[in-house]
């Protein structure tokens, strides 16, 4: 699954708000779309990096009751774009956001690449996210969208970063509309295209950027 989406920084929290707010979205938004969810992600590796190293993000996370583990690979961004392959299989139980099994992707072939990689050599986690994700879903009339204000953060042993940011995913129809919706918002209050992911922030934070793209905001991981 490919998935496309656009990210922006949003400067403030009271920003965030006006967004929530905003007007036009209330008026294409889907009924019934419109809710609020606490999510907290992990992300894990070998100790020497080596799915980072591999353009591979490997995350669990519980979204309000459910838990999620998704694999990423392949990021691309331009600007605020980003798109990326993506696999997505739901799980039970917290105790993944602790010790996940690496055999749960092994359907897949990126899946097998993966546990290849890591040649039966524990996971660990190097960072954790949580935030209050407050989404909707709109219709342009072109395309489905789903729009999510996340706050929170990005924790490290090193430290945290703190998320203020619009994250607009298109479920269907054209990316043209996507983009073009994107501009609007960005343009209304003063938002930056964000062409880092949290898991690339999360990894600068922690020092655990591969070498060759610590200095590259815009390398194939930071899309992930």
């Amino acid at each position: 699954m490919v998935e496309i989406e656009l990210k922006y920084a949003i400067p403030d929290k009271n920003t965030a708000e006006d967004i929530w707010r905003d007007s036009h979205l209330a008026q294409i938004e889907e009924a019934g779309s419109r809710e609020k969810l606490p999510f907290k992600a992990a992300y894990f590796d070998t100790d020497d990096g080596v799915l980072a190293a591999s353009d591979i993000a490997f995350r669990v996370r519980l979204e309000g009751s459910r838990v999620v583990a998704a694999l990423k690979w392949a990021g691309k961004c331009e600007g605020a774009l980003h798109t990326r392959e993506e696999i997505n299989v739901p799980i039970d139980g917290e105790a993944c956001l602790i010790m996940p099994d690496s055999a749960i992707f092994k359907e897949s072939g990126v899946g097998r690449q993966m546990m290849a990689l890591i040649e039966g050599r524990q996971l660990a986690s190097i960072m954790e996210v949580g935030f209050l994700r407050r989404r909707l879903r709109v219709d342009t009339g072109e395309s489905l969208i789903e729009v999510s204000i996340d706050v929170g953060e990005i924790v490290a042993d090193s430290g945290t970063l703190p998320i203020c940011e619009l994250e607009l995913e298109l479920f269907s129809g054209s990316q043209e509309s996507l983009v073009e919706l994107g501009n609007e918002l960005a343009k209304r209050y003063s938002l930056t295209p964000e062409s880092r992911s949290k898991y690339f922030r999360g990894l600068v934070l922690s020092g655990k950027a591969p070498a060759d793209m610590a200095q590259a905001a815009a390398s194939p991981v930071g899309a992930l």
